[in-house]
């Protein structure tokens, strides 16, 4: 079973799509990045899911469960937070927290539970007023895991904090699926962020899913081979004569560009042959993986 499942999930405002044809698969137990820049539908997205906004077309899947046949019973394993979740800063954390448990019927031992979740449990106490705003956002967090879902969906959740607050974050995110058994869907611009805690990426680009893949298979090959040399430049022109790409790095260092992972390494003894009889000298030789940057670039995400 998958944790969210959607078919052709399409949503329109005034006359233009907004999100045209999604069709996501989410497996359980996966910490899943959704990806794109704004405007790209990503929230709209998030606000479908959560059956905050109705679709146009298409079909959503929660945990088994169809969103339109069922809304209660869907959404019944689901916790989240969109955008900029709304706290009460003259109430306590734990106060802030009591709300959610009682308006969900859960035992008050359910607010420790997710406070120790998060690390928060020593400033429960405290007026969220004075949290800072990494601490606000783990307060969010901490709501969003009351009743213990089995699916969580995260929308921009380290958006506007320092980078102290975004490692507590994505340390706190990479964790929960081992603390708490939950399935991830998380949506960020932070494309660094994402490459270190996803599993699986989707990449959103005006409305439409570009890219859906494993991110271990789209990033764990290399594809470009640094070539440390003591001309960089005479290199990439002769390499280039040969029908190979090349790209300089700087004076001392080049990438060879391999168009396949089956290539690299013949076309890297190629090269090192070609550098090596031109009279290049060659210090060092160092597959590099693609980031996913590389793999954000070359999907058009970023194309106009």
């Amino acid at each position: 079973m998958l944790a969210i499942e959607t078919l052709g999930l399409s949503k329109g405002f005034g006359g233009r799509l907004a999100v045209e044809g999604v069709s996501l698969r989410v497996p359980m137990g996966s910490i899943y990045g959704f990806l794109g820049p704004n405007g790209a539908g990503k929230t709209t997205t998030m606000r479908l899911l959560l059956g905050l906004l109705r679709a146009d077309a298409g079909q959503v899947r929660l945990l088994g469960v169809d969103l339109a046949a069922d809304r209660i019973a869907a959404l019944r394993g689901v916790g989240a937070f969109v955008e900029s979740p709304s706290l009460y800063d003259h109430l306590s954390g734990r106060a802030n927290l009591g709300l959610t448990q009682t308006l969900l019927g859960l035992p008050r031992r359910e607010i420790d539970r997710v406070l120790e979740v998060v690390e928060l449990r020593h400033a429960a106490e405290r007026r969220v007023a004075g949290y800072s705003l990494g601490m606000k956002q783990r307060l969010a967090l901490a709501r969003a895991l009351l009743g213990a879902p089995r699916l969580l969906l995260l929308d921009e959740p380290t958006n506007g904090l320092d980078p102290d607050g975004i490692i507590a974050m994505r340390d706190l995110i990479r964790a929960l699926p081992h603390r708490i058994g939950a399935t991830i869907f998380v949506s960020s611009h932070l494309l660094a962020e994402v490459e270190r805690v996803a599993t699986i990426i989707g990449l959103m680009r005006g409305g439409r899913l570009v890219l859906q893949a494993d991110i271990a298979a789209l990033t764990g090959g290399a594809r470009r081979v640094r070539f440390d040399l003591d001309h960089a430049a005479r290199g990439v022109a002769l390499l280039g004569g040969m029908g190979l790409q090349a790209e300089v790095i700087d004076a001392g260092a080049l990438h060879l560009v391999c168009p396949a992972q089956d290539q690299v390494a013949p076309l890297a003894a190629r090269a090192n042959g070609a550098l090596v009889g031109a009279g290049i000298a060659v210090f060092a030789i160092t597959p590099e993986p693609r980031t996913l940057e590389q793999i954000y670039r070359q999907s058009g995400v970023l194309a106009a």
